[in-house]
Parts: C-alpha cells; structure tokens; sequence
C-alpha cells in the first residue's frame, strides 16, 4: 500500500483526481508532495499517511537546526540523490530524516553511508519543504567532494570542459599543469577511496552513465550507490587513477589492469584496478585487499564442527588433493587462505601459484601467473616441481594440462590445493574425467571436495520469528528428510525460522556474509567407486550413506539456527 492509498482512503481526495495528479507530477517534474499540496492537502495530512504506511515518526525540523558537523555524516550528492538527510546526534544515535521512507535503494544507501559513521541510525519521516531547508545547511558545508568539485571548476575556467584536463594529465597541453597532493581531482579520489575503506567495501565500481558518473561500493556482496558525480570530470578521474597505477593514459580503447599500495593507519591496503571501454567512456574497478582484515581462520568461515574436522585432518595429510568449488563470488580463495594459514609453513616448502596474489601469506612463496607471456598455471606447476615443494596451491585448474600435472604432483608425494568450477562437490569427478583424467589416477588422489557458497547474515537485533507453514513448511520437510540425523540434532527449533527486520543498528537488516559448504573426503567405498566412472547422481547417492550434509541442508542448518534468514536459504 501506498501512502496516496491512505488519503483516497480518509476521503482526501479522489481516485480519479489523485491519479491525474501523479500524472501532472510526472510530466512537469514537480514532487508529488508539492502537487498534492496544490491540490489542498495539508502537510499534515500527507505526513500522517507516510507515517501510518511504514511505522516511522514524524519530524519538523527549523531552519539552522542542523549543526555543522551533523551534516558532515552523510555527503550532499547522497542526501540530494536518495532524499534523507542528518537531523541530530542524541542519545547515541544519528536520527535522519527521509522524504520516501519505502524507497528500498535509498534505505540500502543509508546504510552503507552511515555504516562508517559508527552510531546507529534513527529514521523519522520529514516533509519536502524540511529536506529542501536543510540542504540549503549543505551551502555552509560544501562536503568534501563538493569543495574539491569547486576547485575542480575553477582549474577548468578556461575553456569548462575536462578534456582539458584530460589533455594536461596526457601532456598534451600547453599549460604547466601538473597532479599534486592537494590538486582537486586527486581530493575526489581520495575521499571516494576513504569512505570504501571506512564502510568496508570489498570494490569500488567508477561508471560514467548518460548525465552523472556513478560511485558505487560492493559491501556483504551487494552493490549500493554511494556518490554522484557529474559527467565533466570522469575523464580527469579515470586519469588520476590511471596515474596511481601506472597506465598507459591515453589508451582508452582496450582494458588495462594495474595496482597500487597505500599504508593507512599502519596497515598496507592493496588496490587493483581494471578499466574498462564502455559506450560512454571508461568503467574502472578497484578490489580493495585489506591484508588484516582478508585472510580469515578456518573457524570464522562458517564451517560446522563435523566439517572442520574433516578439513583440519585433511590439510594434515601428507599428500594428496584437495579441491575447492563454487561459482566465482563464493569465498573459495578466502577458504584457500585459510587452509594454507593452518599449515606448518616453517617445516614445509609452501609454493603458490595464483592470479592474482590477494594476500601475502608470510612463509608462504607466492607467485603470480602471466599468461601473456606464456606463464600460466600448467608452466607455472611445472616449474614449481623443480622448487622442491611440499605443499603446492594453485589458484585454479582451467584445463587438461593443469588438471593432469596436479594429479602427477599429488601423485608423487605432494600436497596440492586448487579451485574447480563445478556447480556442487559431487560434480568434480565426472568434471575431471570430462577433462581428461583418467578415474585410477582419481581415485587414490582425491582427498577432499569441498563446495562452498556464500550467503548474508542475520543482524541478531533485525530479525523476526516466523512460523513455517504451507510450501514453506513441505520444502523444509522434504530436505529435512534426506539429512543426517546427527545433523538433524543441531538445529534449535523445526517450526519457526526467521526473517529479516530493520533495526536503528542495521537498516537493511543484514550484516557480513557466512559461508554455506558441503564436504565430500575420501572412504574406500568412494574410492572403488570413482573407478567406475560414475555420474553425479551415483556420487551423490553414495554421499548420502556416508552422511555428508549438502550445501542446502547446510543452509537450512543456519537458516532453521537462525543464522541467515530463511529467504537466503530459498536461494540456495
């Protein structure tokens, strides 16, 4: 329900009315609000129904009553774009006023912007004329970005346009234009680089579209819009950029990758840039790699005890492979660091062969492939047998080659670790042999699967209680029966599961990402079997008597814990 639901329903105006009304509103550009007020009803009125639609109290707010360093907590492009603004700091808590308080991307933005403030977020529901007021408070502030973009202007006042700049940057102007630390452009990207650091992006995406060039911030997976830029100065970015990492700035034509390191507050952050040619000029990418913050413990990835187990006695083998599968996004080289964390480095020979290197493992030798000349993962295997290992991981088999020079290494008395591509740990058998690999060379090297996902956690102070009824109840039912019953002993309640809410901590109700895994390990039963070419459905049948709880049952685990909401096990 709409809040206009709400006035056609206290007689306020018709419906007829009130859809000519959003029509005009639409056409001409003028905020619905304001068009209902031409039309006779009050603010209050309009306020009242937001209210009463999405739960939120009402605010007035007085010209000068936002002080400075309140509206410093969420940029102007922010609260221009997505409608909300700060209010006040009381009681430990940020209270922002919203204009749509259903707006799903404005409450998903919200988040991620206040997420570096540290204080949790109140909402009230304020009208237009009170965001209108406080956005002329943003004229006092000018925001980060909009002073650098002020500075920005009056370097480009001799002809407007960043094509000059783009020129300069290219030394192709006459002007001595040279970056320096406090030049307007290299302000810009610090503070976009700043703020995805302090609300713990994973990458930062650069875009020009047709009028603006969009900021956007990967947290927990999902992709929200952070800043809004205007188009003139995306090639001066795009530049500066390229510049930190050591690009060729005036080819625009085909993609480039580069990187650069920045020490913060005592750590190395690593950035990895990728740009892009698209219609309307160059996308660029940025993966953030914190070194503290990436390289995880076994125990913190999600992993139930029975399965830990399995994966500590495993990585304790003396030779063998291990294989890691999921779709790319899934957590596999995260796993893989893990593993690795474990190991005895110091008496073992660890050698890596990956692409890219995303963390530096200490007393681990890493080494990053280059297919463009010829380096790749097969080559690289091959070189890395001469080095004397004990423990080889490479970061994935993409064909025969790779494949079969695993096989020999485990084979022959080493330790491999890699990824595969298969859509669940059942699939890595048949996916071999499909690439060649002969199943009696299989069969006594293959110590462990483990396929993985990676799905959104529950804030515990944003999810509800729901009872399980209808296809709901029958789809638990059905996966519950096919499930261990020594897994079945690990879940808390079977007729109630939980659904994400909003909370003043967590307005979307999701905080961080756990990892949602199935394991398959070697029996002798196994064994025999690999050796007869067998299907997936055998492998999983086979699966079943030995226990193994699948990436589904995992998921129901956590969902049914409460852990996840019972919508991210839906999409398992």
């Amino acid at each position: 329900m709409l809040f206009t639901d709400i006035l056609v329903e206290n007689g306020l105006i018709g419906q007829g009315k009130l859809a000519k009304v959003i029509t005009q509103s639409e056409e001409t550009g003028i905020a619905l609000e304001k068009a209902l007020k031409a039309e006779g009803i009050s603010v209050d009125d309009i306020l009242n129904a937001k209210s009463k639609i999405s739960g939120l109290a009402v605010k007035k707010v007085s010209k000068g009553q936002v002080l400075f360093d309140t509206l410093k907590k969420i940029p102007e492009e922010a609260a221009r774009h997505y409608r909300f603004v700060p209010l006040s700091e009381r009681d430990g808590f940020l209270e922002v006023g919203v204009v749509d308080p259903v707006d799903i991307d404005a409450q998903r933005a919200l988040q991620f912007i206040v997420s570096r403030t540290n204080l949790p977020v109140k909402t009230f529901i304020i009208s237009e004329d009170d965001f209108e007021t406080v956005l002329e408070e943003y004229k006092g502030l000018g925001g980060e970005v909009s002073l650098a973009l002020g500075d920005l202007e009056m370097e480009l006042s001799d002809d407007g346009s960043a094509a000059a700049m783009q020129r300069e940057l290219s030394g192709g102007g006459s002007k001595d234009f040279k970056i320096v630390e406090d030049a307007p452009v290299t302000k810009i990207v610090a503070v976009i680089l700043r703020h995805a650091l302090e609300g713990n992006a994973s990458d930062v995406h650069i875009e020009a579209v047709s009028d603006r060039v969009k900021v956007r911030f990967r947290v927990d997976g999902v992709m929200y819009t952070s800043i809004v830029l205007p188009l003139t100065i995306h090639e001066a970015i795009v530049s500066r950029i390229k510049i930190l990492t050591d690009m060729k700035i005036d080819e625009k034509r085909k993609p480039q990758d580069g990187r650069f390191e920045v020490r913060i507050e005592g750590r190395d952050i690593d950035f990895r840039v990728s740009t892009f040619p698209s219609f309307f000029g160059e996308k660029v990418v940025i993966r953030i790699l914190d070194g503290e913050k990436g390289v995880k413990t076994l125990e913190e990835l999600g992993l139930s005890a029975d399965n830990l187990k399995i994966v500590r006695e495993m990585i304790a083998m003396p030779y063998g492979l291990l294989l890691l599968t999921g779709p790319t996004g899934s957590g596999k080289t995260t796993t893989l660091y893990a593993m690795l964390k474990e190991l005895d480095r110091e008496a073992n020979n660890v050698v890596s062969l990956e692409d890219p290197i995303e963390y530096n493992i200490e007393g681990v030798n890493q080494s990053q492939v280059r297919p463009e000349i010829g380096y790749d993962f097969a080559s690289g295997l091959r070189t890395i047998l001469r080095q004397d290992p004990d423990i080889i991981m490479v970061g994935e088999i993409r064909d025969k080659e790779t494949a079969a020079m695993a096989i020999h290494a485990a084979l022959t008395g080493h330790l491999v670790l890699s990824t595969l591509h298969t859509n669940n740990a059942a699939g890595v058998v048949p996916r071999l042999i499909d690439m060649g690999v002969d199943p009696y060379l299989i069969a006594p090297t293959l110590l462990m699967v483990i396929g993985q996902r990676l799905v959104k956690k529950l804030c515990p102070d944003a999810k509800k209680e729901k009872l399980l009824e209808g296809a709901f109840k029958e789809i638990t039912q059905n996966e519950l029966k096919n499930m261990p019953d020594e897994a079945r002993k690990k879940i808390t309640s079977f007729d109630k599961v939980y659904e994400k809410t909003f909370s003043a901590a967590c307005p979307m109700g999701n905080r961080g990402r756990v990892g949602i895994f199935e394991v398959l390990y070697k029996t002798p039963a196994l064994e025999n079997l690999i050796l007869t070419r067998p299907s997936e459905q055998d492998i999983l049948k086979e699966l079943r008597k030995q226990g193994m709880i699948t990436i589904k049952q995992d998921g129901l685990i956590k969902a049914l814990n409460g852990l996840i909401s019972f919508d991210e096990f839906l999409k398992l």
